[in-house]
């Protein structure tokens, strides 16, 4: 008897313990293991995602700058795949079978029970074929998705373009994306992206075994509607941008034009550029491909990731902080004998030419380095040889206030910062207490280790025209219908002088125009206030730089022009500056004295010879910066972003406007 209920305890155990395990099984595949509930429900109740229209750009007058098209892509459930013609289906997609091979493998390494992408953007014609015979392949669903065209194939680099999400993003969006999905990669795509892209929805359809939809699920009870991007309203003007990129093709070079009023960007101009479109569709990886290996580098956006040395468009700046500190006055003279002396160095004006005696404004108007010159050593030099870092650091924190050596907040990725060294870099390069003023002259007409950006020199013009402040540059100007803007881009930004500081500087800028080195520029009934600058690299063909803005009374615009290796300021950057501010003001260009036409400078061909890349060659810093060029490869802390190029002769057009021998 007792051995019978022993081996009862014993099967009911067995038993028990059976169940037990059944019961654990069936709770790991119900609630732990999710495959095969979404397995099975694959098989009954499918989710389309429903992908909304992104959002429109358009520029300052409404006109469309992006807008979207329709295109498909074929997504795969590896787990779902059945036997089916495999040579029928690869010549339907305009693929081989290796290729097949290789996408197949690729979605179920990324998962045999969820759906990924196997071809994308099919035109709408090969959608159709495909369409017609989507029961043949079981596994195989279309998707339907957004990609941009851009109408006028103008502002790339502003707009950007969207790609396909990497497993970078992917990864950041904590599961928002999907391999397939296309998000914004450069430009303003990018930095609006979430606003952009707008709401996903959901469609639960109930499917049959031969993948058929036979009708919503519950109803649609459980659906949600996807939601359009909103629609952004950018600064930009497009005819004024067409303009720019018209004149500056076949040139290295930016251009940015800002309302000094808002902040507004009106022009945004970056060449050598490209067209977006050919970052659409199936050619979109051979396309951008070959533009990143053009060596002029169409995707480096260079309104605000190219560094140039100012030149003597930096002369204003250093005028209004010496009267501001009252080292000088409106009235203070400086005798040019065609150079200036310098601790025991004599450096000559440009061509060395002789000004004579010249207050201000009239050291504006002919950009005479040596009263430049004298104004830095005021600064720099004012209390003693021995605290040249400390007056140093001061005349740089006033700099600063401009937005030289720091980022401006521009509603764009990737805004460089230019380079204002610190006093702790000519430190570490010629020793604490081994420098002087005389060491880094050249930083006082916007050489040496000085550089900027087009976007910062702009903004520079944009502060002069407002008298003492400006309002940080942006490209988008309202969101929505109800034309939101960040409140940041509606702060005035005070650069710490006094308004009453600024006619002088504005006299001789004015002068600069009428009778100086941009008189060729002039435009007849607008008076434009500007400074040419020729910014020395060496061994290589100087910048040609122009800054300005007009009217002088109540401006509308402020403008940078930087072609690079082209020559004086007053040849090529200002002319083309001068036709920018004539565009915008009057929506036409006017017959010219000099006989300058934008037709010329759109045909001409200034695009630097390319030269093989050699190895830099180390050598130690002289004592005078004004040797060193504007770039910091010999000191290896920044690199410049140039194109290689051969001297003066190799430049294929020669200007309208001839050189001038005064300094510049």
């Amino acid at each position: 008897m007792n051995n019978f209920f022993e081996r009862r305890y014993v099967i009911a155990g067995i038993f028990i313990t059976f169940i037990l395990l059944l019961l654990a099984r069936l709770f790991y595949i119900q609630v732990v293991d999710d495959r095969y509930e979404l397995y099975a429900s694959q098989n009954v109740v499918r989710k389309f995602v429903q992908y909304p229209a992104r959002g429109f750009i358009l520029d300052r007058n409404g006109v469309v700058m992006v807008q979207n098209q329709p295109i498909y892509d074929i997504v795969v459930t590896p787990k779902q795949v059945k036997a089916f013609d495999t040579v029928e289906f690869c010549k339907l997609l305009g693929i081989d079978k290796d290729g097949y091979d290789k996408r197949m493998a690729k979605a179920v390494k990324y998962s045999p029970y969820r759906a990924s992408v196997f071809e994308k953007q099919l035109s709408a014609q090969l959608y159709a074929s495909f369409q017609e015979r989507l029961s043949e392949f079981p596994g195989f669903m279309p998707v339907q998705r957004i990609i941009r065209t851009y109408p006028d194939s103008a502002a790339a680099q502003f707009l950007g373009y969207i790609g396909e999400a990497t497993d970078a993003i992917i990864k950041r969006s904590g599961g928002y994306y999907s391999p397939g999905d296309y998000v914004g990669i450069t430009g303003v795509e990018r930095s609006y992206e979430t606003l952009l892209r707008g709401t996903r929805g959901i469609v639960r359809s109930m499917v049959d075994s031969r993948n058929n939809v036979k009708g919503k699920y519950a109803e649609g009870i459980y659906d949600t509607v996807a939601v359009a991007g909103e629609r952004l309203e950018s600064s930009l003007d497009l005819k004024l941008q067409k303009f720019g990129e018209a004149l500056m093709k076949n040139k290295v070079g930016s251009i940015v034009a800002i309302d000094p009023k808002t902040g507004e960007i009106l022009a945004y101009v970056s060449s050598p550029t490209y067209d977006p479109n050919l970052l659409v569709g199936r050619e979109r990886g051979n396309n951008a491909a070959a533009l990143y290996k053009d060596p002029y580098q169409p995707f480096f956006v260079r309104p605000v990731q190219a560094y140039y040395p100012p030149g003597s468009s930096f002369k204003p700046l250093s005028a209004l902080i010496a009267m501001q500190e009252g080292v000088i006055t409106p009235q203070t003279t400086y005798n040019c004998p065609g150079y200036y002396v310098a601790g025991n160095r004599r450096i000559k004006c440009f061509h060395g030419e002789v000004h004579g005696t010249v207050d201000l404004s009239r050291a504006v108007a002919e950009s005479c380095n040596g009263y430049f010159f004298m104004v830095f050593e005021k600064l720099v030099n004012g209390a003693g040889g021995r605290k040249t870092d400390t007056s140093y650091t001061k005349w740089r924190d006033n700099v600063a206030k401009f937005g030289l050596g720091t980022r401006l907040g521009l509603d764009m990725p990737n805004e460089g910062r230019g380079l204002l060294p610190k006093a702790s870099f000519y430190d570490k390069v010629y020793h604490k207490g081994g420098w002087r003023y005389s060491t880094v002259i050249s930083l006082g007409i916007g050489q040496g280790e000085l550089s900027a950006t087009p976007l910062q020199l702009a903004n520079i013009e944009a502060t002069i025209a407002n008298h003492g402040y400006y309002y940080k540059p942006h490209l988008i100007r309202a969101i929505g219908d109800k034309k939101v803007i960040k409140h940041e881009y509606t702060v005035r930004n005070y650069v710490g002088v006094d308004s009453q500081y600024f006619e002088p500087v504005i006299n001789g800028m004015q002068s600069v125009v009428d009778h100086g080195t941009a008189v060729g520029s002039r435009i007849p009934g607008i008076v434009m206030c500007g400074k040419t600058g020729t910014a020395q690299i060496t061994n290589k063909v100087d910048n040609s730089v122009f800054v300005a803005f007009a009217p002088r009374e109540n401006p509308r615009i402020a403008i940078a022009v930087i072609v690079e290796h082209a020559g004086q300021g007053a040849t090529w950057a200002a002319p083309i500056a001068s036709f920018m501010v004539e565009k915008y003001l009057r929506g036409s260009i006017s017959k010219r004295p000099t006989g300058i036409t934008p037709e010329y400078y759109m045909n001409s061909n200034l695009l630097p010879a390319i030269t093989p890349k050699t190895p830099p060659v180390s050598k130690k810093p002289s004592a005078d910066s004004l040797k060193k060029a504007a770039s910091l490869d010999s000191l290896k802390k920044v690199k410049l972003k140039s194109i290689p190029v051969k001297q003066q002769n190799s430049l294929k057009e020669t200007a309208m406007l001839p050189n001038r021998r005064s300094n510049e």
